[in-house]
């Protein structure tokens, strides 16, 4: 188990360093096991839509980086194929945001995802569900 635990949170570390909109918007790798992923993003003022809360893309985002660290983290190159979101509650300037994804399913060629998205008041502020498929392809 703690190979396992080691090698995706190896994998997770190299997709992030190539993850520049990642980088860009300031999303942290909290932990990354096999199927698992925690993900956390400062809200900044440079987010906000025109109605002065955040734009959903953002939070799509970030949800959407939680999807792609999870799905790889067994060692196999996977890709979204669907994805959708719901915004139960806003997110504001200086927000912390969590994203947690949890594997529901897994096989040969398919993982489904969900991925819950928190504020520092562990307020539910994003559902997500992704699907991605599974490539031949391992990680080196």
């Amino acid at each position: 188990m703690k190979n396992a635990k080691r090698h995706a949170r190896k994998i997770v570390n190299r997709m992030y360093k190539q993850d520049r909109f990642s980088q860009l918007l300031g999303i942290k790798v909290s932990r990354a096991e096999p199927g698992s992923c925690v993900v956390k993003m400062k809200i900044t003022k440079e987010m906000v839509n025109g109605f002065n809360i955040v734009h959903g893309g953002v939070t799509f985002a970030l949800a959407d980086s939680a999807l792609a660290f999870a799905s790889n983290s067994h060692g196999r190159l996977s890709v979204a194929l669907d994805a959708s979101i719901s915004y139960p509650a806003p997110v504001h300037v200086g927000d912390t945001l969590t994203a947690a994804a949890e594997e529901v399913s897994l096989t040969n060629k398919t993982g489904v995802y969900i991925i819950t998205i928190t504020n520092q008041r562990k307020q539910k502020v994003g559902l997500f569900k992704g699907t991605v498929y599974r490539t031949s392809k391992e990680f080196e």
